[in-house]
């Protein structure tokens, strides 16, 4: 759909009030709307009457702001979003949000213009480098003195807010303000409005996208250029791989959210690289939650499109494997042979080891062993592709980055191997684990290719600083946390003592949007939490259908909107939410000195302690997975505990609330205070 109106303020100024609002209505009901309520037609009336009164009063001072051009009802593609106007100047873009008998700035429109700010900055090609100015016009609401703003890096202003008697004003000065902090390029506007728009996507909406024959050139954006040359560089290696009969493992790094998956789905799926490597790919994971989403998503996207049920899902279960299936077959049909020459698992650091498979499936090896072994089998070449999580095993027998250093010593076939420079060195992206305990074996073949490394997180710009920060926190110096804290209003970060606080800042942002997903979650070891009303049991969360959690639209009870039950990190592992309550557990806190972290796991009626460093580390993963699974923003809810149960007593509690204020995070009364 094309914006609603359209043309340079002049034009605008010399038109017919009631010829402006006649083209909104056409053009509105010729998207699909059919009928346009009074409400709506008077909004417009009244708000083309403040445009042309606004643009009047700028003309006294700027003379030239007849070249500008006025842009209504501009859609937001897949939003299904849209400005109340934009002006497009000769160089900024002007983003005007109106609230007609607002009395006051109320926190829901200002993020609802700033929003459409960010929106453009992030995702709007031709908005680009541009200074964006989101602007608040309450009618009725009392005049605010606005401060002469400094533009920050992000390029867009802080909000301006306006009434119907300071509009002029506002604009005029904000423009004047801010014109030399611009781009010096001159702005066309027909070029602008044909741009090019391309927003982040969730997992779920990816696999839908790249299922519907589409590449993951097509979903990416400038904040994630290295993804298409990731994807290349896999795709080159399978070529290789296969013109040189080759065994071939590719082990792929990057922070969370950075694309990992994104890359293996396209890997198996893109048309261009499967009509190239012949025999399909097939996607593998061991998180069964994530599989029975996307899975579900796929099918009813199929369904959507007149495709029987059971095909769609005959089709997709070839698509997206559970690897513990996958490998469970080709052990009990030992001669089998893969049909698929190239697999991709996905967080292959949660592989199980020895030990755990001997526990699980009575064998006396590990997972990452058994998988190379089966696809050796293939004919003349294979491609084993590992998309590798930083410091996210989080349960028992997940064995790491270094279980595939072993298995390649252990295998008796010669693996070539191309890796991320991250498992050799041990970078952040990967928790410090290494591929090989004592460097590079010398008879491996072995590359280490940084483009196998993927820097940037795609699933959304504004959550890139958080992962730094959740390091720093998840270490008992606040200190190191604080100055790594990302100050900025594009993320929204709290913390709060009070749950029902905590649901009500997630729905004032969540909307009821369907494209705003707001979800409670929590770790796995808290029972505890069922004094407040969260149940997360492990009986509970197994006969819960966490597909519908996920998908459903808000007026479904199951959905993650209604904020009643938390996912824990085995069901969000490897998806996202929008914005995310994450409600904090007695399982970590700090001791007494707050010098070191206590973990703890509940067993029947009690807490117990851990005591070995590899479930101190679990725990410790648990929060890494949790912390970053929001895209827009996050409130932390840590409890009030209970004196008379001591099982919760206040002391943990509020230990771990004064650790997460002396790491930067304000209080959520802070935001009621100076937002709403």
């Amino acid at each position: 759909m094309k914006a609603g109106y359209s043309s340079t303020v002049k034009e605008f100024l010399d038109c017919n009030p009631d010829t402006v609002v006649g083209v909104l209505s056409q053009k509105i009901a010729s998207s699909g709307i059919s009928q346009q309520h009074s409400k709506q037609i008077n909004v417009w009336n009244q708000q083309v009457e403040v445009l042309k009164n606004t643009f009047n009063e700028i003309a006294q001072s700027i003379s030239h702001v007849g070249d500008w051009t006025l842009v209504l009802e501009y859609p937001i593609p897949r939003r299904q979003k849209r400005p109340d106007a934009l002006v497009l100047t000769d160089n900024m873009v002007f983003v005007i949000e109106f609230k007609f008998g607002a009395t006051e700035y109320d926190a829901a429109s200002r993020w609802q213009a700033e929003d459409y700010a960010l929106n453009l900055r992030d995702f709007h090609a031709e908005s680009s480098g541009r200074v964006i100015v989101p602007v608040l016009c309450a009618t009725d609401a009392r005049p605010i003195d606005e401060h002469v703003y400094r533009l920050n890096g992000s390029l867009v202003a802080p909000l301006f807010r306006a009434n119907a008697a300071t509009r002029g004003t506002t604009l005029g000065t904000s423009y004047r303000i801010l014109k030399e902090s611009c781009n010096t390029e001159k702005l066309d506007a027909s070029t602008w409005l044909s741009s090019v728009y391309r927003p982040t996507l969730t997992i779920i909406e990816a696999a839908e996208t790249l299922y519907e024959n589409h590449s993951v050139r097509d979903i990416s954006h400038n904040y994630a250029e290295n993804l298409s040359a990731t994807t290349d560089m896999v795709a080159q290696a399978i070529l290789s791989a296969k013109a040189e009969k080759k065994r071939t493992l590719i082990l792929i790094t990057g922070v969370p959210g950075a694309g990992k998956t994104l890359t293996g789905l396209n890997v198996v799926h893109d048309p261009s690289i499967r009509s190239k490597q012949g025999p399909s790919g097939i996607f593998l994971s061991g998180n069964g939650p994530l599989v029975k989403v996307v899975r579900e998503a796929l099918v009813l996207n199929e369904q959507k499109a007149g495709r029987r049920r059971n095909e769609a899902e005959h089709e997709v279960s070839t698509f997206i494997q559970n690897v513990h299936q996958f490998l469970r077959y080709h052990r009990e049909n030992c001669g089998a042979v893969p049909h698929e020459h190239v697999v991709v698992f996905d967080e292959s650091q949660r592989a199980w080891d020895r030990r755990q498979m001997k526990r699980k499936q009575a064998v006396d090896y590990s997972e990452p062993f058994e998988l190379l072994s089966v696809m050796e089998r293939t004919p003349d070449w294979s491609v084993v592709i590992g998309l590798v999580g930083g410091g996210q095993e989080i349960f028992l027998g997940e064995a790491g980055l270094g279980e595939w250093g072993r298995a390649l010593q252990e295998t008796t076939c010669n693996w070539n191997v191309i890796a991320s420079p991250e498992v050799i060195s041990g970078g952040s992206s990967v928790a410090g684990h290494r591929l090989f305990e004592h460097g590079v074996p010398t008879e491996l073949a072995f590359t280490s290719e940084p483009l196998a490394h993927l820097t940037v997180s795609v699933r959304s710009h504004r959550a890139q600083k958080i992962t730094d920060w959740v390091n720093q926190l998840l270490e008992p110096n606040s200190a190191a946390a604080c100055k790594s804290f990302p100050v900025t209003k594009e993320f929204p970060l709290f913390v709060t003592r009070s749950l029902s606080d905590a649901r009500e800042w997630l729905r004032l942002r969540s909307g009821g949007d369907l494209h705003k997903r707001c979800g409670l979650v929590c770790g796995s070891e808290d029972q505890r939490l069922r004094a407040y009303g969260l149940e997360n049991s492990t009986s509970f969360r197994s006969g819960y259908a966490f597909e519908k959690w996920f998908l459903s639209s808000p007026d479904d009870v199951r959905s993650s909107y209604t904020l009643e039950v938390p996912a824990t990190e085995f069901e969000c592992q490897g998806l996202e939410l929008d914005w995310v309550g994450l409600c904090w557990g007695g399982d970590l806190t700090l001791d007494e000195k707050r010098s070191s972290w206590v973990y703890r796991k509940f067993r029947g009626s009690k807490w117990q302690y851990c005591h070995s460093e590899v479930e101190k580390g679990y725990v410790r993963n648990r929060y890494r997975v949790l912390l970053t699974r929001a895209r827009a923003g996050m409130v932390i809810w840590v409890p009030l505990g209970c004196n008379e149960d001591s099982t919760r007593p206040p002391e943990w509690f509020d230990r771990i609330y004064e650790h997460l204020r002396n790491a930067g995070v304000p209080k959520l009364s802070t935001f009621k205070e100076k937002v709403l």
